[in-house]
């Protein structure tokens, strides 16, 4: 990510806007500026629109830790480091998010997927220096 090697989309305007806009990670204080991570402003004097965008980037972080937590209880695999090739890792993922989606269109959501896991029980994400 660091030496743009991360194939990732063209920017793309938001709905609603003509501006361009990069595709990004959303991180927290542990990762380094960069044009693909967002991360919530730092400090104690925050102006209210800095307060309301860290406000919703803590909503993002929530909805990403909890859909990884459905996935890493369903697929043991996501408990640990994945030390395999970066496409290898790209086709584990891809195959558990279909398999993921197969499973619950065949057997349902069920509620006990819904917060089984606690993100805390992960190894936390490395940020990229």
């Amino acid at each position: 990510m660091i030496n743009n090697n991360l194939p990732l989309p063209q920017p793309q305007p938001l709905s609603g806007s003509n501006i361009p806009t990069p595709y990004v990670f959303v991180g927290d204080e542990a990762f380094g500026l960069s044009k693909h991570i967002m991360r919530p402003y730092g400090g104690q004097n925050l102006d209210l629109q800095q307060k309301v965008f860290n406000y919703r980037l803590s909503r993002a972080r929530r909805y990403v830790e909890c859909a990884f937590g459905i996935m890493a209880n369903k697929w043991r695999i996501f408990h640990r480091p994945i030390d395999v090739s970066y496409d290898f890792a790209t086709d584990i993922i891809k195959a558990c998010c279909v398999l993921h989606n197969f499973v619950a269109d065949r057997d349902g959501f069920r509620q006990r997927d819904k917060f089984a896991i606690s993100v805390d029980e992960f190894l936390p994400i490395q940020p990229v220096h």
